[in-house]
């Protein structure tokens, strides 16, 4: 199974959704809050070049956010790369 990261927050329902999703699939992934953290907050941005959350990436590649997972699920190219 594939290493799976995403950058959250509480309270926002696209993380949220992109759980959910994860969730489902039963995919096990590390959770990173950066809401009150502003050193994980930049590290996050660094790595994504984004400022939104979520952010995700699998094994290191960066995914994009929560439409992106999903636009990856609905064109069946999420499985791929979750049992790489």
């Amino acid at each position: 199974m594939a290493k799976v990261e995403i950058y959250c927050s509480n309270f926002c329902i696209y993380c949220t959704m992109a759980l959910q999703l994860l969730d489902r699939k039963g995919v096990a992934y590390h959770k990173i809050q950066v809401d009150r953290d502003d050193g994980l907050r930049t590290e996050m941005e660094q790595r994504s070049q984004r400022s939104t959350v979520p952010q995700i990436f699998i094994d290191d590649r960066h995914i994009g956010g929560c439409d992106d997972l999903m636009a990856l699920d609905r064109a069946g190219q999420l499985e791929p790369l979750l049992h790489t």
